[in-house]
């Protein structure tokens, strides 16, 4: 491992506005940002560009960036802190434990931003956008809680539409090119370094809106029967 690698995870453990694989703590996230504001997950957060981002834009709202890799949320939790922003902080975890960490209606709503798309079939599973990973965001969201999918990748955007029509979620807003639009939501003119390496090489922005409803059923062999519809892809 690199030194500056070293050097970043020993300075995260020291930030105040870091949490690496806290303990009892679910419930209590209202308490460490000390409001009852909303609560909004940046999920796969990276480098937390748009952890921070959206918490200039949003004082009113708390934002946190959760990530499992510290060296990379290291660069987020420092612009925080060097702004400063007292309404954007960092979970280090893996998001399939998210349900360690929240409880039920703590929050509002989740951003995933250029999540890797695991073309590989045989990683479909791990896409985050996947029904495992829904049901694993029901347990924290609130009611009708609302998803943000922003990728670069059309093979998981044409994916996460399968998903949203076979279960019956609510499509809220879709956009197969977010900056052909005339007008274009403030929130999705963050950029972060993934959207810049362009390395889905689609030359397009892909934007997702849409929320759960109150149970999505497991269906027999529910992959298959969505990349029956949808692959383009690797197979391995």
């Amino acid at each position: 491992m690199g030194q500056k690698k070293l050097l970043r995870f020993a300075q995260v453990k020291e930030m105040h506005n870091v949490f690496e694989y806290p303990t009892n703590i679910a419930g209590t996230w209202h308490e460490k940002f000390n409001n009852q504001n909303e609560l909004i997950l940046e999920l796969a957060c990276g480098r937390g560009e748009y952890t921070v981002g959206l918490a200039k834009l949003y004082p009113n709202k708390n934002f946190l960036g959760v990530d499992v890799k510290g060296n990379r949320m290291y660069l987020g939790a420092k612009k925080a802190v060097d702004t400063p922003l007292h309404n954007a902080m960092f979970l280090r975890t893996q998001i399939e434990m998210l349900p360690d960490y929240f409880i039920q209606n703590e929050v509002d709503e989740i951003w995933i931003t250029f999540p890797d798309p695991q073309l590989r079939t045989s990683r479909a599973k791990k896409r985050l956008t996947h029904p495992r990973f829904l049901r694993c965001y029901q347990k924290v969201l609130k009611k009708n809680g609302i998803i943000h999918l922003k990728t670069d990748s059309p093979n998981l955007y044409k994916f996460t539409l399968q998903v949203i029509e076979m279960y019956g979620l609510t499509l809220l807003m879709s956009c197969d090119d977010v900056y052909a639009q005339s007008k274009i939501d403030e929130r999705l003119q963050i950029k972060t370094h993934y959207e810049s390496l362009d390395i889905a090489q689609s030359n397009k922005i892909f934007y997702l809106q849409f929320s759960l409803p109150a149970i999505i059923e497991q269906k027999d062999n529910d992959l298959q029967e969505i990349l029956k519809h949808t692959e383009t892809v690797i197979e391995s």
